[in-house]
């Protein structure tokens, strides 16, 4: 079951929810839009190798915005944090960003019960598409947990996605082991 505005604002009133900063003009129907941080990054390597770490360089948007480009991975950053206590988050494109051509994420559109940070994007174009930062982005969305959760994402020891930041983070892959 995916939470209605006046759940979403009774989760933020209770605390099971925490949207930094909370505006209620972005609370939609179902969801809560987010916007677009003032940071994107690159990685800095052609190629990316899963079992190692891949460095990427951060740049802050200009005010007169960015330009992004096909064939390009950009790693961007929600303005909001967020912690999501009880529910299952999942972080989908704005309709209007989607017919920009702009995708923001490859394949990391749910969150954990637990999750509290800003959300790194892994955007994408289709065409060349200027960006701001403050733009909106995304939606989230909130879907009820059935049953006792036991491993909640900012408790579990191998949680690689916890310090808090206003910046794109790449990936921590190779922290895993295979």
């Amino acid at each position: 079951m995916i939470l209605s505005d006046k759940e979403i604002l009774t989760e933020i009133d209770k605390g099971t929810i925490i949207i930094e900063p909370f505006a209620a003009d972005n609370l939609g129907t179902n969801s809560y839009d987010v916007h677009l941080g003032k940071y994107l990054a690159c990685y800095k390597e052609d190629v990316l190798d899963a079992r190692k770490h891949n460095p990427i360089e951060v740049f802050e948007i200009p005010e007169d915005g960015y330009v992004l480009h096909p064939n390009q991975l950009y790693l961007g950053v929600t303005a909001e944090y967020t912690e999501i206590h009880a529910h299952v988050p999942f972080l989908e494109g704005k309709s209007s960003v989607g017919r920009l051509g702009i995708d923001i994420h490859a394949t990391a559109g749910k969150g954990d019960v637990g999750f509290c940070n800003t959300w790194t994007l892994e955007i994408s174009v289709s065409k060349k598409v200027r960006v701001y930062a403050g733009m909106p982005i995304g939606q989230l969305i909130f879907f009820m947990v059935q049953g006792e959760i036991l491993n909640y994402y900012n408790r579990k020891q191998n949680a690689k996605y916890t310090q808090r930041t206003d910046k794109p983070v790449e990936s921590m892959m190779w922290k895993n082991k295979f």
